[in-house]
């Protein structure tokens, strides 16, 4: 006996036999929680919806996201027949037989029918192609969600004969609001427990769902029964604790929105400014660990490649930008470890902050004196009219020029005594340090 059959036993007229999160599943927009900038009042899905105008979708986007939801109250609004089928489980078989349904609905009675495809992107190129006769003679109006980009995995043929609605992940906002729900839904939630609980712990599972709507409403759900095997009583008190237990993970002290999130960042940020990779290390695991976004920390060392290592290490950049792609093919956890690896490089990595020097000098030259014009000798002219006016006269082509070098202004004239790139005498930045040297010596000797 399972420890929810075990459960349903002990406690028959207190949890259904369907799972929370599919008890909990919204019927229509007003609750549905997240994606604003599709059904939020006057956008596109909403218009789509409201105006009974359904028509093939795929949406994309990240699990418990809201997608096969979507498409149930997209059916239910339009009074569509909605079936759904899997793509791990069905074949050309399945799809044909759905597809004589489709037909027979729309012959017989004018029903429409909304075929709902979850995980699209697993059928092969032929059982995709067996899609489209259906969908261009309205047979079927096909919704599909995938997790993958569909610019890859779905085919080019069904992709036009489509509109992509990009999902994104809930937010912690998001998930402590469909958490409170929960806690005060009588008829599908928890309602009709005394439950109380922490704001940690709400807090926690929030962080720990990461975006993902089905994992909180299954930590809930085990958090009820695990307290009720316990204490066998009505009166429930879901603290930290009894949360860390079930998914066996430790509650670090962390918020995303607050001081914690920006004393984190800095720690990590100076560690590695300082050169301390046993630091930089600590602080980004924290923060891993804390269910931080691992592309935030991914966009702050990029940042940093640029800010504090510059072109004394032009390579610290790629590594960063390498981070961001392996993890993003990879996932977490083993993906971590590119994210680590960036972490060492560029701790250890030389330090230079002359881009962010000269960017600062040249922002504030822009600022102060606006919009100067581009010296005549090295404007374009493509017309005569511009080669009479001047442009391009005196121009001096660095090719014809010993080094491929050549000694004439470019910046505007107010600006002629400005120097904004200034190299550190670290890392491959000695190397920039003589190449400008060198070129200041050939355009000496053209003088």
């Amino acid at each position: 006996m399972t420890l929810f059959e075990q459960f349903k036993t002990n406690h028959a007229d207190d949890i259904p036999s369907a799972p929370l999160a599919d008890r909990m599943r919204p019927r229509n927009l007003d609750e549905f929680v997240g994606q604003e900038h599709l059904v939020g009042k006057g956008k596109i899905l909403r218009e789509i919806i409201e105006n009974d105008r359904p028509y093939s979708i795929i949406f994309w986007g990240p699990p418990g996201s809201g997608k096969t939801t979507l498409a149930k109250i997209i059916a239910e609004k339009t009074k569509s027949r909605f079936i759904s089928f899997s793509a791990v489980t069905s074949g050309i078989k399945q799809i044909k037989e759905v597809m004589e349904i489709a037909r027979y609905n729309k012959r017989e009675h004018s029903i429409k029918t909304i075929l709902f495809v979850d995980e699209i992107h697993r059928f092969n190129k032929a059982q995709q192609d067996a899609f489209l006769p259906f969908v261009e003679s309205g047979t079927i109006i096909l919704m599909g969600a995938t997790t993958e980009n569909p610019s890859f995995e779905v085919i080019s043929a069904l992709l036009s004969r489509t509109k992509t609605f990009v999902l994104y992940k809930l937010s912690h906002e998001d998930i402590k609001t469909l958490i409170e729900r929960v806690l005060i839904d009588s008829e599908r939630g928890l309602g009709k427990y005394n439950i109380k609980i922490s704001n940690e712990a709400i807090d926690f599972i929030a962080r720990f769902s990461d975006g993902d709507a089905r994992i909180a409403y299954n930590i809930l759900e085990l958090a009820a029964v695990a307290y009720f095997k316990e204490n066998k009583q009505k009166t429930m008190e879901i603290d930290t604790h009894l949360i860390e237990n079930i998914i066996q993970k430790k509650a670090l002290l962390y918020d995303k929105n607050g001081e914690e999130h920006f004393n984190l960042i800095s720690a990590l940020h100076k560690s590695l400014r300082d050169s301390d990779p046993d630091a930089a290390v600590y602080w980004t695991v924290r923060m891993l660990e804390s269910g931080e976004d691992p592309l935030y920390i991914i966009r702050r060392m990029v940042r940093f490649a640029s800010e504090d290592v510059g072109l004394a290490d032009p390579n610290a950049l790629q590594v960063a930008i390498s981070a961001k792609q392996s993890f993003e093919f990879i996932g977490p956890p083993e993906g971590y470890l590119a994210i680590i690896e960036a972490v060492i490089y560029l701790a250890l990595a030389p330090k230079s902050n002359s881009l962010y020097t000269t960017y600062n000098k040249v922002k504030s030259d822009v600022e102060e004196f606006g919009s100067l014009p581009v010296p005549y000798h090295i404007r374009n002219a493509p017309t005569r009219l511009m080669k009479d006016i001047g442009y391009g006269k005196g121009y001096k082509y660095a090719h014809d020029y010993s080094g491929a070098v050549v000694d004439q202004t470019h910046l505007p004239e107010k600006l002629l005594s400005r120097k904004y790139y200034s190299p550190a005498d670290r890392g491959f930045e000695k190397e920039l340090m003589e190449r400008l040297k060198n070129i200041n010596i050939l355009k000496k000797k053209q003088k």
